[in-house]
C-alpha cells in the first residue's frame, strides 16, 4: 500500500465501452438481490471487486482522516453484514442520489457476524465511489484483518468470492478489502457540532483536530488514540460506581482493548472542542439508540435483532439542517 496511491476521485464519467457505469451496474444489481438470506455464490466477480476496490481506496484516499460533513445527514450505525437491513435504511431515508442535499455517515463495522457482508460492504464502497460528498464511511473495529478473519467475514469472502472452487480467489478478495479498510476515514464531524466515530474517546485525545494528521492507509496499532476511537466505551453505572470510588474517569475494557470513560471525560471533551454531541456505535442498544452523560452521547446501532441472537430494534440518526435530530427505529 504505502502512500503510492494516487488520490483519484471518480467522476461518475468513467463509464464501461457499453456506455453503462461498472459501479451503477453493481449497485442495481445488488439492490435487485433477494433479502434475507445467502446464496453460495456472490453477484459480484472478482474482476469487478478488484476495480472497485482500487476506485475505493483512491475515494477514501481523497477525504481527511476526519471528514467534515454538512447537515443535514442520516447516522448509521453498525450494519455488520445484515444487507436486508441497510436497503430498510435506504428505503426509509432514500438512496444516496435521490436526495442531493443529504449526506450520509456511516459509523463503521460493516461486516462479520452477518450473512451478506459481501454485498452490505460493496454497495456502501459502490455508492461511495458514485457520491463522494454525499457518502462518508468510517473505519470500525471489525474493518480490521485481525477481527474479521475470526468473526465472518473471511470465511464469507473464501466460501462465497472463490472462483471455480478455488479458496485461494477467496482469500485474495478478502486481502483487496482489507486494503481499502485501512484507507477508511476514523472520524466525521457534522456542521462542526457532532462528532462522530465508531468506538469512543481517547485518553490521548485532547483536540479533535488530531485526528487529521493520523496518515492513510493506516495499519492498526496495539494502543493510541487510533486504537481507541475504534474501540473505547462509555462507562456502565457499574463501572461508573467504581470509578467514583477509585477517583478515574478511566478503566480498562472488558473488552480486553483500550478504556471506557465517564460523564466526567465525556462533558471535557465536548467543551473543549465546542461539540453538541459524540455520536457512535459498537455496542448493541435495545431501542436501536441509547443516550449517556446528560444526553451528550448517543449510542446508534442499525442492526435489528443482531445476529439472530437479540431482540433489539435498529435505528440511524437524523440531522435536520438547523441540527435539530430525530431518529428512524425499525424492527
Amino acid at each position: 500500500m504505502g502512500g503510492a496511491v494516487s488520490r483519484r476521485v471518480y467522476s461518475g464519467k468513467e463509464d464501461t465501452a457499453c456506455g453503462e457505469s461498472l459501479f451503477r451496474r453493481v449497485a442495481d444489481r445488488l439492490c435487485r438481490q433477494p433479502t434475507g438470506s445467502s446464496t453460495d455464490v456472490f453477484c459480484v466477480t472478482p474482476e469487478e471487486v478488484r476495480e472497485i476496490c482500487v476506485t475505493a481506496q483512491q475515494t477514501l484516499l481523497g477525504d481527511e482522516t476526519m471528514v467534515d460533513v454538512s447537515a443535514p445527514a442520516v447516522v448509521v450505525g453498525d450494519l455488520h453484514g445484515q444487507f436486508s437491513d441497510l436497503l430498510l435504511v435506504f428505503s426509509r431515508c432514500g438512496h444516496p442520489g435521490e436526495r442531493p442535499a443529504q449526506r450520509y455517515v456511516f459509523l463503521g463495522d460493516y461486516v462479520d457476524r452477518g450473512m451478506n457482508s459481501l454485498e452490505t460492504l460493496v454497495l456502501l464502497l459502490v455508492y461511495k465511489i458514485l457520491y463522494p460528498r454525499q457518502v462518508y464511511l468510517l473505519r470500525g473495529n471489525h474493518e480490521c484483518a485481525s477481527i474479521n478473519i475470526v468473526y465472518g467475514f473471511y470465511e464469507e469472502c473464501k466460501r462465497r468470492a472463490r472462483v471455480n472452487g478455488d479458496i485461494d480467489s477467496g482469500t485474495r478478495v478478502w486481502k483487496q478489502f482489507l486494503g481499502v479498510f485501512s484507507c477508511l476515514p476514523v472520524a466525521a464531524l457534522i456542521s462542526k457540532k457532532i462528532f462522530c466515530v465508531h468506538g469512543g474517546l481517547s485518553p490521548d485525545l485532547e483536540d479533535i483536530g488530531m485526528l487529521r494528521a493520523i496518515k492513510r492507509p493506516a495499519e492498526l496499532p496495539e494502543e493510541g488514540v487510533l486504537v481507541d476511537v475504534l474501540w473505547s466505551d462509555p462507562m456502565t453505572p457499574e463501572e461508573a460506581q467504581l470509578a467514583a470510588r477509585t477517583g478515574e474517569h478511566w478503566l480498562p475494557n472488558d473488552r480486553g482493548v483500550s478504556f471506557v470513560f465517564d460523564q466526567y471525560v465525556l462533558k471535557r471533551f465536548l467543551e473543549r472542542n465546542g461539540l453538541d454531541l459524540v455520536c457512535r456505535g459498537h455496542m448493541v442498544v435495545e431501542e436501536g439508540y441509547e443516550f449517556f452523560g446528560e444526553m451528550g452521547l448517543v449510542t446508534v446501532f442499525s442492526a435489528p435483532r443482531y445476529s439472530g441472537q437479540f431482540d433489539n430494534l435498529g435505528a440511524v440518526l437524523v440531522i435536520a439542517e438547523n441540527l435539530v435530530c430525530s431518529f428512524e427505529s425499525f424492527e
